[in-house]
């Protein structure tokens, strides 16, 4: 245990919040042990680790326990029961919905839940011991996946948990792939209180959280906004895709003085997608619109910033690839100019 280095780290920095993270076996008296020994330390509160998926899980903790709901529940009400320090709950990715595990906490009393942790992976196998990498004694293991790769998942599961009905209004503090001002303005927007920073500060030291402090403040200055003016901003938006607008239409635009004609955006539309970018003998490249469809391949595959955008079609334009109005239709999924309503009938 580290307890005289916690204890020694608060003494030191009366001013600062000293959150601990805990593991220990999943049996009521195990919990109320630490929880006292941790109090008296003057710790300022705990972050339940029910997400770490490799060498504790093993043991009966970590993503062993964050997967079953049951048992978050249950440990999270004997923390709440056996202490009166605030209980962050961090949740595992390695489930299939993130939700109940984030009922479960909120059930067993968790003032807050952090997420994700990270996910259990194999990043690459030695191709000539053919062990995964890396080895111990010829022989590898899974591991946990972090970083700047894991933060669409991680965004994607924290505006879950900040829309839900049963789970709108837990605080939620984001983790996985943080490493600049913005990607933690886009975890506040989606409904994160705060955020924590590992990765990159391993990669770059600490000094990379004062940039982000900076570059954040900068951008709240600039928006005129306060920082809870942020904080689930883009929440409202995030909806299912059965909500969305289906008479919305864009084409791909290629703006020519900033092409540097690489023809990537050729190849992935003429291999992969709709075949919508015409190709010139010298190389210059537009976009067909009567087969744009709007994927986005072009713009996400494009190396140039801003060289292919998305334009919105004026209402009362015509589609060029469905002949329909391009309008306000109230109900799309019955309008006579749908195929599939059309066909239904």
């Amino acid at each position: 245990m580290n307890l005289d280095e916690i204890r020694r780290v608060k003494k030191d920095w009366p001013d600062r919040a000293l959150v601990i993270s805990l593991m220990v076996p999943c049996d009521e008296e195990s919990w109320k042990d630490i929880l006292m020994r941790i109090e008296d330390t003057g710790a300022d509160g705990v972050e339940l680790n029910f997400g770490c998926p490799h060498g504790m899980a093993e043991r009966g903790m970590g993503s062993a326990v964050g997967q079953v709901p049951e048992y978050i529940e249950m440990v999270t009400a004997w923390v709440k029961m056996y202490s009166k320090m605030p209980c962050i709950v961090k949740l595992t990715p390695n489930v299939t919905s993130i939700l109940p595990p984030a009922m479960a906490a909120k059930r067993g009393g968790a003032d807050a839940v952090s997420l994700i942790n990270t996910i259990k992976s194999v990043t690459n196998v030695d191709l000539d011991h053919f062990s995964p990498f890396p080895m111990i004694d010829g022989k590898g293991s899974h591991g946990g996946y972090c970083g700047p790769a894991v933060k669409p998942i991680a965004l994607n599961m924290v505006g879950e948990i900040a829309r839900h009905p049963e789970t709108r209004g837990l605080p939620i503090s984001g983790i996985g792939g943080v490493t600049t001002w913005r990607d933690a303005a886009e975890f506040l927007a989606m409904g994160a209180g705060n955020v924590q920073v590992c990765t990159a500060a391993m990669t770059y030291g600490f000094k990379i959280v004062q940039e982000m402090i900076s570059g954040l403040s900068q951008y709240l200055d600039e928006k005129n906004m306060a920082l809870d003016q942020l904080v689930g901003r883009a929440v409202p938006n995030f909806v299912e895709w059965q909500d969305l607008n289906l008479n919305y239409v864009t084409k791909a635009h290629i703006d020519q003085d900033a092409c540097i004609s690489c023809g990537r955006c050729y190849a992935a539309c003429e291999d992969t997608s709709h075949q919508a970018i015409a190709m010139s003998p010298d190389r210059v490249f537009t976009v067909k619109d009567d087969e744009c469809v709007a994927c986005n391949l072009c713009v996400n595959v494009c190396p140039v910033d801003n060289c292919i955008t998305m334009v919105e079609m004026p209402k009362g334009a015509t589609d060029p690839r469905t002949g329909r109005v391009v309008s306000d239709y109230a109900n799309w999924t019955t309008h006579p100019n749908n195929p599939m309503a059309r066909a239904a009938e």
